[in-house]
């Protein structure tokens, strides 16, 4: 398949005071843009006995790296973690996001961390700190916890056997055209879109498909459920 770039489901300028009109054009079409443009280009003239890897998804891909042949792998693990990473993030935003979650997500929010006050405090803290550039996430674990984790480059949580369902985007590219260097800024004014309605519907379908493994084993298969609700954001 060719990946393709997911169009945004707001204008450029519907975060604003938040996230700036220049950040997001410049972020989703220049940044966004060329890590689909580096996949493609890194699968195209695969060698013979690799052409199923044309056929597969982004997280195909990811979740399945020694089947990618060695040249590539770095490419395809660097820019297919980027095109994931960055399609998640456009929707965990919206510019009817903000306030505090509710329901199941706010009972599992409090379940695992004491309180939204108390998870947003870790997880800021989680995304502050994070050296050099990277992203920050809410993951459903094995055992089915909510767990904080970070993840350096392009690099996923998938690696580590979690789901995610909530992701934040702390590459400078993220932030720097409206707060400069003031990540933690950046942050704060990032809680301000969160979209808790598409956080809560991912950690139903992360549930979903936690279920199905625990029932039948970690492999490739059991991860179609999520599969198919992601492929809708990455090739939309």
């Amino acid at each position: 398949m060719t990946h393709k770039l997911p169009k945004l489901p707001y204008e450029f300028s519907a975060l604003e005071p938040h996230i700036d009109t220049r950040t997001m054009a410049v972020h989703h079409d220049k940044h966004h843009q060329a890590y689909v443009d580096n996949l493609n280009r890194a699968l195209e003239g695969l060698p013979p006995g690799h052409e199923d890897l044309q056929k597969a998804s982004t997280i195909q891909l990811l979740m399945d790296l020694d089947a990618v042949p060695e040249e590539i792998r770095t490419a395809v693990r660097n820019n297919g973690g980027g095109h994931f990473c960055h399609s998640l993030f456009w929707r965990c935003m919206s510019p009817r996001g903000g306030g505090e979650p509710s329901g199941g997500l706010a009972e599992a929010i409090e379940a695992g961390f004491g309180s939204t006050a108390a998870f947003q405090e870790t997880f800021t803290k989680a995304a502050a700190s994070l050296f050099g550039s990277g992203w920050a996430w809410l993951c459903l674990d094995g055992e089915g916890e909510l767990v904080i984790a970070t993840t350096p480059g392009h690099d996923v949580p998938l690696y580590e056997g979690l789901l995610p369902i909530l992701v934040l985007d702390v590459w400078e590219h993220a932030y720097y055209l409206k707060f400069e260097n003031r990540r933690a800024d950046y942050i704060a004014a990032w809680w301000n879109v969160v979209d808790w309605d598409h956080v809560a519907a991912g950690l139903t379908t992360a549930k979903v498909e936690l279920g199905l493994g625990k029932a039948v084993g970690w492999a490739a298969g059991t991860w179609a459920v999520l599969e198919k609700e992601w492929t809708k954001l990455f090739e939309s």
